[in-house]
């Protein structure tokens, strides 16, 4: 499909020019993009929808708070909406470009500065358009006893944006939207607020106490459209004395169901601070190429999966985690969840016991998360079937039966379309839910296959959705579905605030299905 230009709704070509104009002398020609040629970066995407649907009018890239509050007083004026970006690498979920077309990108990857990291209480203060890279150099620069929690693509994303989407990290922190304290928002008419402990004059404390004084606003800002983020604190994790990663192999679908039970009671215990139960999928998908396993139309059945872990010397479920903790902790905790993990059936090994090229990736690729590595592995992923994917990740109850239950709807809208399972379970940060963490994979250059995977994923979020597991995260194209299913209770209040915050609906129309 060839992507035509496009204006903000109900912007007239000499309006959008004169707008332009006006945000060239804030920011310099250089930093405001309108021809689709220098747009391309903003507009592609890979998930299952047509990149028109999500076609920017351009993109303006700000380097300050100051160059922001004069570039939302044009938006006012003009009535142009800005969709913000930190660095605009959300992939699997509709990275840089709008939910909805005619928005103008604001990029905030100019604003990179790491104001502040705390060496005793491990805080960060930082701007939008710091990656994971450049904190995680910092730190090594300084010799700072710190590490990062982070998503797959930790080099080149940024954690202010990875925490205003909820990302899961694979820390003994997981959630990193547990773990930050106080924020910079600029509002859509220009006023800055600093949340928390920031609103006092001189305060110590903007780091180091999230709550603030009365109602805690900050997240009202997380997944939201009423405010930019331009500062957020960061909580670093203590780099830990020792730690040890582990796995343990369980044969069929009812042994993930006890061992997503089991790393339940062991994060309610206080035993782990992090784990997973990923099906053999994940792993085979990042170290080959589907062609190259199975040919043919159709899904690859669970009888497929057994047969090639039977013959590869491997098992469809793996539990696996890191135990953290002084070299005494980690000795202790690791026999606890040894002893747990075989008594429900599961074969336990460290990482020395790894054998063969899959086992040994998933080692590598696990370990390199849970430490202090950084890695692009995961991205290996897309590149299984083609150019196309999409996170979709419903959230469950900690319980077996919800697991397959989950895993069950889950196949079975994959399959139907032809796609397969890739995926797994995350233990949630409190013990008690578990993030079913999924790809839709597919090739974006097969019409045939992108419009077969438009329909597999709308289908597969409703089926999840209805059965009791929504998504806590959406892609652009499932924004509204996905906000559908939480009631009209809720979008009418996201829809009040919207109105009392952001009047003239500039900012990021459609984000969260707020308009």
């Amino acid at each position: 499909m060839t992507v035509q230009a496009v204006l903000p709704p109900g912007v007239s070509k000499e309006s959008f020019a004169a707008a332009l104009t006006e945000y060239r002398a804030i920011v310099g020609d250089h930093w405001v993009v309108a021809d689709l040629e220098r747009l391309a970066p903003y507009s592609r995407i890979i998930i299952p929808d047509d990149a028109a649907a999500h076609q920017p009018c351009g993109a303006i890239a700000a380097g300050s708070v100051e160059e922001i509050q004069r570039i939302l007083a044009v938006s006012n004026a003009y009535k142009i909406p800005l969709w913000t970006i930190s660095t605009g690498r959300n992939f699997g979920y509709g990275e840089a470009a709008p939910a909805t077309p005619g928005q103008m990108v604001l990029d905030l990857k100019r604003m990179n500065r790491i104001i502040e990291v705390d060496p005793e209480l491990g805080t960060a203060l930082v701007e939008p358009g710091v990656t994971f890279k450049q904190l995680h150099d910092y730190l090594t620069e300084h010799n700072l006893p710190f590490w990062l929690n982070k998503p797959a693509p930790a080099p080149i994303v940024g954690p202010v944006g990875f925490t205003l989407e909820r990302g899961m990290g694979y820390t003994r922190y997981q959630e990193q939207a547990q773990n930050f304290s106080g924020m910079e928002v600029v509002l859509a008419d220009g006023s800055v607020v600093r949340t928390g402990m920031g609103g006092v004059e001189g305060s110590k404390t903007w780091q180091a106490y999230r709550w603030g004084y009365g109602p805690w606003i900050d997240g009202l800002f997380l997944q939201s459209n009423f405010g930019i983020v331009t500062k957020l604190g960061l909580w670093l994790m203590k780099r830990p004395a020792a730690h040890t990663t582990w796995k343990a192999g369980f044969a069929d679908l009812q042994g993930a169901g006890r061992a997503i039970e089991v790393l339940r009671d062991l994060r309610l215990d206080g035993v782990i601070d992090n784990g997973f139960v990923v099906h053999m999928g994940v792993g085979v998908a990042m170290t080959q190429r589907r062609a190259d396993i199975v040919r043919g139309p159709g899904a690859i059945t669970e009888e497929m999966w057994s047969a090639m872990a039977k013959q590869a010397g491997l098992v469809l479920w793996n539990a696996i985690g890191t135990v953290y903790g002084t070299p005494e902790q980690v000795a202790v905790n690791l026999e606890i969840v040894r002893k747990a993990i075989t008594a429900v059936g599961g074969v336990f090994a460290t990482e020395e016991q790894a054998s063969g090229p899959v086992d040994h990736f998933l080692f590598n690729n696990i370990k390199m998360l849970t430490a202090n590595g950084m890695s692009l592995e995961d991205f290996a992923l897309f590149n299984f079937r083609g150019s196309g994917g999409a996170w979709f990740a419903p959230v469950i109850p900690a319980k077996a039966v919800d697991a397959i239950d989950c895993y069950r709807i889950s196949q079975r809208v994959l399959a139907e379309f032809g796609f397969d399972y890739l995926g797994g379970f995350f233990v949630g940060y409190s013990g008690r839910h578990f993030d079913a963490v999924n790809i839709l994979v597919f090739d974006r250059d097969n019409p045939e296959e992108l419009e077969r995977a438009k329909k597999c994923y709308t289908k597969v979020v409703e089926a999840c959705a209805k059965a009791g597991y929504p998504l806590y995260r959406a892609t652009t194209s499932t924004m509204k579905l996905t906000a559908d299913f939480f009631g009209e209770a809720q979008k009418s209040i996201n829809a009040r605030l919207k109105h009392a915050l952001d009047p003239n609906h500039i900012l990021a129309p459609g984000k969260s299905g707020i308009s």
